[in-house]
């Protein structure tokens, strides 16, 4: 089916499917990368590693986002 032919109901999945995977991508980067801040942080004994890590989630997952949906 090309662009043209698109059904609503089929733009209505695409904006849930996209709806859940925007926060996903955040909290899953959030999550991942402040582990790997808390990790380090608990090897090294410096507490900056957490903010950091979490951060560098936040940020990696918007560029994921604005790759997949903002071009």
């Amino acid at each position: 089916m090309s662009e043209m032919e698109r059904s609503p109901e089929q733009d209505g999945r695409d904006f849930a499917n996209a709806a859940w995977s925007i926060p996903s991508y955040l909290i899953s980067g959030m999550i991942i990368w402040g582990g790997s801040g808390w990790l380090l942080s608990r090897w090294t004994g410096v507490h900056a590693f957490i903010p950091i890590g979490i951060l560098t989630g936040v940020v990696l997952a918007i560029y994921l986002v604005y790759v997949k949906y903002g071009r």
